[in-house]
């Protein structure tokens, strides 16, 4: 008995199979049961009695020689009983359902020199042949219909119950299953923290211990790769200055000017690495002071104003005090710019700050190139391009986005982009009051 429990508490499949052969025998109970009270209840017929068979001639009497069809009816309403009179040209039934075929009775018992008991259909009827006349008498049907209906309500409420309480179990049964959904979107979005808790004993308990050991190999393998790409970040820092040092020495030229921006780019993207990491790290702290938000950015995005397109900033009369880590806002705001200006055709720009509640709402609208649908989902990850033959100096790296995104979740708040091809795009921040994780400067 006692491994049989252990074999049902640490197998979800036999839990399964358990519950739903309980139930297909629970539903064949109630179905046979239902079905024999109904055929057994359908038509009841009571039995002879015995007055009846004592005082047939009575009977017989009050309907008269020859029967009077007025009186045989009336009697047959009073006593709720069939009676049947033949001769050979005329045959009379009170019931005109007639529901026993009398022709085909066999004796039973003689009742009076006339009057004998016959049977038909497990039934028995009076027979009492006078005066050239067959008389058949017996009861009437009684219909319970209306019991059988009860019996058939009766037996659909607790076939209800026995479903009722297989979903019930079995929706008890597969809660882990939603714990897991739930633990694998988290997963899914990064939050490789998230650990699904479980103390199940069967496949689902095994499973979700293998969800957590994957957890925890893809956490303790990105935290190796994070801390792999920031000490060789740092270690190019030290060559890519020596680079910078001797190519003062250098004469002037066309080469020297296009070797500086090559080395500049290089030196931007270890910059935008090492940043993107620093955000991605959850205890990393911004450095937070308070800034009147929609002057700060429009500090920021007038030191674009030479894009040919134009830019038009619009902003709040009434500004609002932020918290915020100046530094990476700036990045963010350029970041945007940057976008707009390398993708916006040469059309304008538009640049919108709003206040709701206690957040800022940036928006950078262009009317350029747009993106795909298909590419949206993927334009804020690391080294994405919606065009991947697009050159680097038309393209970018792929990290610009990126870092808008980590920048405004660092913070509390979030990056929303919509596009349509040939269309343009529709880049929105919102930041709260107060970031997340934040010091004073």
């Amino acid at each position: 008995m006692i491994p049989l429990v252990a074999q049902v508490k640490k197998s979800l499949f036999v839990r399964l199979l358990l519950i739903f052969g309980i139930t297909l025998v629970l539903f064949f109970i109630i179905i046979s049961l239902s079905l024999q009270a109904i055929t057994e209840d359908s038509i009841t017929v009571e039995a002879i009695p015995d007055y009846f068979t004592r005082n047939i001639d009575t009977i017989i009497e009050d309907l008269g020689a020859p029967p009077d069809l007025t009186d045989a009816l009336r009697l047959a309403n009073e006593l709720d009983w069939t009676i049947n009179i033949h001769n050979p040209i005329m045959r009379w039934s009170s019931d005109p359902e007639n529901r026993l075929n009398v022709d085909i009775s066999e004796f039973s018992q003689t009742l009076t020199n006339d009057a004998e008991v016959r049977t038909v259909n497990n039934e028995d009827i009076i027979l009492v042949e006078r005066g050239g006349y067959a008389i058949y008498l017996y009861p009437r049907a009684t219909n319970n219909s209306s019991f059988n209906y009860v019996i058939l309500y009766i037996g659909f409420a607790l076939a209800a119950l026995v479903l009722f309480i297989n979903y019930f179990m079995v929706n008890k049964l597969l809660d882990p299953v939603r714990l897991l959904r739930k633990g694998a979107n988290r997963i899914e979005k990064g939050d490789l923290s998230f650990r699904v808790k479980s103390n199940r004993q069967d496949e689902l308990g095994e499973l979700t211990e293998s969800i957590n050991h994957m957890a925890d190999s893809l956490q303790s393998m990105l935290e190796a790769k994070r801390q792999l790409l920031m000490a060789i970040s740092h270690e190019l820092r030290t060559p890519i200055t020596k680079a910078k040092l001797r190519l003062e020495f250098m004469p002037a030229s066309e080469e020297r000017e296009q070797l500086r921006e090559d080395i500049d780019e290089i030196d931007l993207l270890i910059s935008d690495l090492l940043e993107a990491e620093r955000l991605n790290n959850e205890h990393a702290v911004l450095v937070a002071e308070p800034v009147q938000f929609a002057e700060f950015v429009r500090s920021v995005a007038e030191q674009f104003e030479s894009y040919e397109g134009g830019l038009e900033i619009v902003t709040p009369a009434d500004d609002e005090e932020f918290h915020l880590d100046k530094l990476r806002v700036r990045l963010l705001i350029t970041n945007l710019l940057n976008n707009g200006m390398r993708h916006g055709e040469e059309k304008s720009i538009l640049i919108r700050v709003s206040f709701d509640d206690d957040r800022g709402i940036l928006e950078v609208i262009d009317h350029g190139e747009g993106i795909s649908e298909k590419h949206l989902s993927q334009i804020s990850e690391p080294f994405y391009r919606a065009d991947s033959s697009r050159q680097r100096n038309t393209g970018g790296f792929g990290l610009g986005l990126y870092l808008c995104r980590l920048i405004a979740e660092a913070h509390g708040g979030n990056l929303v982009i919509k596009s349509k091809l040939g269309e343009g795009t529709h880049l929105t921040v919102n930041l709260p009051r107060h970031p997340l994780r934040s010091k004073p400067e």
